[in-house]
């Protein structure tokens, strides 16, 4: 009872309810919260603290900035939901504030346009080299089509692709990256596609930081080659799984392709499946399949093979059905 009248007590303003609207459909950082509402930072902030205490909101410092997105679960995400849902989306100031958010995520997926402009021609021509992208994603789709998933945890999210072909089979999703370029490609990925049940940190894939047996699937998708200390990193991922949790590693097998090493700051030329196999083992983990995607003789010699090392941890897969 207390709590719950802490909630609706945090939300009794016209400013909070404004921000509750403006975060309904958004991730936003302080700074475009403010100018979605027109009003100083000090004045926003002290909202938000407000809110965020009373288990409304959740928040995450990234750099210098903190970002701030609607309640994931529990008594606050109720309370949030009841509450937007009573607010006319009609009403004069509500509209305004929709306009203004609309005008901040159009310059945030400008500025992602932007960025990602200039690294897409190196990325098209690496994809041309391995078998298409909706092959790679049906196979990962398949490894995991017999479990439920709660919560989903993608390791070096980039783009947020991964995020967005899982946001439908699962209930939460995170996706970490160490690029804030790459971060606010995927903030504007997930909101253009309308899709509330993801969200993205800045983080690190040596040392995650997410906790343990927290999620019911992990992924590294194309990530292993570019890090200094793969083994480190599926040791990390497996942590984080629940009994019963999956491990999908996406990853380019065995090539000689040395120029990736320079162009495409590659550090290892594809993997093997004796060695990811025992990364997983000693991380303890279950090797439970592999998929080799090969490409087709059209592609040439320097065609890459795209292989799916499916891992699983011991123990029985139960999830918690909790709201989102």
């Amino acid at each position: 009872m207390d709590a719950l009248l802490h909630a609706v007590k945090a939300a009794s303003d016209p400013t909070r309810l404004r921000i509750l609207v403006v975060l309904a459909s958004s991730e936003l950082s302080v700074g475009q919260i403010c100018t979605v509402l027109g009003q100083s930072q000090p004045r926003v902030s002290r909202h938000l603290k407000i809110l965020a205490d009373a288990g409304l909101l959740d928040r995450h410092a990234e750099g210098t900035s903190a970002y701030y997105r609607r309640a994931r679960g529990g008594l606050g995400r109720q309370v949030y939901d009841a509450l937007v849902e009573l607010i006319d989306p009609h009403d004069r100031v509500i509209e305004a504030d929709s306009e203004r958010l609309s005008a901040v995520r159009a310059e945030r997926a400008h500025r992602a346009a932007e960025y990602f402009e200039e690294v897409a021609g190196r990325w098209d021509e690496l994809r041309e080299r391995h078998v298409a992208d909706w092959y790679v994603e049906q196979a990962m789709m398949r490894a995991v089509a017999d479990i439920e998933i709660a919560d989903l945890l993608d390791i070096g999210t980039g783009t947020g692709r991964m995020l967005e072909l899982f946001a439908g089979r699962i209930q939460r999703g995170l996706g970490i990256d160490a690029s804030q370029k790459m971060l606010t490609v995927a903030r504007s990925r997930l909101s253009g596609s309308g899709i509330v049940n993801c969200a993205v940190r800045p983080g690190d894939a040596h040392d995650l930081g997410v906790g343990r047996e927290a999620f019911d699937v992990a992924l590294i998708h194309h990530v292993l080659h570019f890090l200094d200390e793969p083994a480190r990193a599926v040791a990390q991922a497996a942590d984080a799984l629940r009994p019963g949790g999956r491990l999908l590693i996406v990853d380019f097998a065995p090539h000689q392709l040395e120029a990736l090493r320079i162009e495409d700051a590659h550090v290892w030329l594809g993997f093997d499946d004796h060695e990811v196999s025992t990364w997983c083992s000693e991380s303890g983990l279950d090797q439970r399949e592999t998929v080799h995607l090969v490409p087709t003789e059209a592609q040439g010699t320097d065609a890459l093979t795209v292989t799916l090392w499916v891992a699983e941890r011991p123990g029985d897969h139960t999830i918690d059905d909790l709201a989102l």
